[in-house]
């Protein structure tokens, strides 16, 4: 039996996600429905996409009985009240990062899950590329010895994007790239929590981040640092040094094709994609989208490759960094 899918939402990143389930077996993952604010947006993407059912709302999307799991496109504000239509409506649910704008926010959700008794995942995409795996199996082998130091970068020019710089849009580097970072970091050091974080930051008149750059140290003296930016071109790698070795993921750590392990270089390409994407290595997403029919089929609420505690600690990870950087939503004070 096929995955049924149903997409909320018509924008850029549905569109990607959707070309990216178009790469997997059809036998294995459908598209179902999707479904817009508008009804002519839903329209359109049915018709590009060719999904037999399009809806006007969200609402009807949850009552649709056909749906397996939804996929959830929506901006960063509008993600608790989304994922809690759908979880209360049974739906399990795979979420675009971040799950939500705070950590009070991730564990509503987290509870809706575990109360509706429903598979929910935070869609950090990154943890299901080749790369990815490749990195969580030489850390488990101890092939760097001890892991020291942990180094992220990403950043890009987003200042024209209305969303990347309107507090009410959810905008802000750190929930938009740092994630990113933060998700890597985190990964590496298997969930652990950090001891002591130190953040700086450059924020706009308003009242996002624009650039940050914080320090986190864990036990045994392991320590990590990371820059994001949504005003300038970063390196974009990610580098990670032991006692006997170091691991480099170079340009596009957030969505990564190849992979340096002491020198020698290996590259993971990504499916191909049947339509433009609008962001690049898209298909990639065709990683999470097999791990959330995996878990499916084996019965499990939450991945154990991106668990609830990992989309909550992030989650924590970026309140404490906002609060440092003096970064403040609407949603913090509710």
């Amino acid at each position: 039996m096929a995955t049924r899918w149903g997409i909320c939402s018509a924008g850029k990143i549905s569109h990607d996600f959707t070309v990216a389930l178009k790469t997997l077996p059809a036998e294995d993952h459908q598209v179902v429905a999707v479904a817009a604010r508008k009804l002519e947006d839903a329209q359109e993407f049915a018709k590009k996409h060719n999904i037999s059912r399009a809806y006007g709302s969200y609402e009807e999307l949850a009552r649709d009985p056909d749906i397996d799991v939804v996929y959830i496109g929506v901006i960063h504000p509008h993600h608790l009240s989304t994922c809690l239509l759908f979880t209360n409506a049974k739906k399990n649910v795979l979420c675009e990062k971040p799950l939500a704008i705070n950590a009070k926010e991730v564990q509503q959700i987290l509870a809706s899950a575990k109360m509706n008794d429903v598979f929910l995942m935070e869609a950090v995409w990154t943890r299901f590329f080749p790369v990815s795996v490749e990195i969580r199996r030489l850390l488990a082998q101890e092939e760097l010895g001890e892991v020291q130091m942990v180094r992220a970068e990403f950043g890009v020019p987003l200042m024209h994007i209305p969303r990347s710089v309107q507090k009410e849009l959810g905008g802000g580097a750190l929930l938009d790239l740092g994630i990113y970072c933060l998700q890597f970091i985190s990964m590496v050091y298997n969930g652990e929590k950090p001891e002591c974080i130190q953040a700086m930051g450059v924020c706009l008149e308003t009242g996002v981040d624009q650039t940050v750059v914080a320090t986190l140290k864990f036990s045994k003296n392991r320590m990590a640092v990371f820059t994001c930016s949504s005003n300038i071109q970063l390196p974009n790698d990610g580098i990670i040094i032991g006692t006997k070795g170091t691991i480099k993921v170079p340009n596009s750590m957030w969505c990564p094709t190849s992979l340096v392990v002491n020198g020698k270089e290996t590259q993971y390409p990504v499916p191909d994609p049947h339509l433009p994407l609008n962001f690049l290595n898209s298909t990639g997403m065709s990683y999470e989208a097999e791990e959330v029919r995996q878990c499916l089929l084996k019965g499990l609420k939450q991945s154990p490759v991106m668990c609830h505690a990992d989309s909550l600690l992030l989650a924590e990870m970026e309140d404490e960094i906002r609060r440092q950087v003096g970064v403040v939503y609407s949603q913090d004070c509710q």
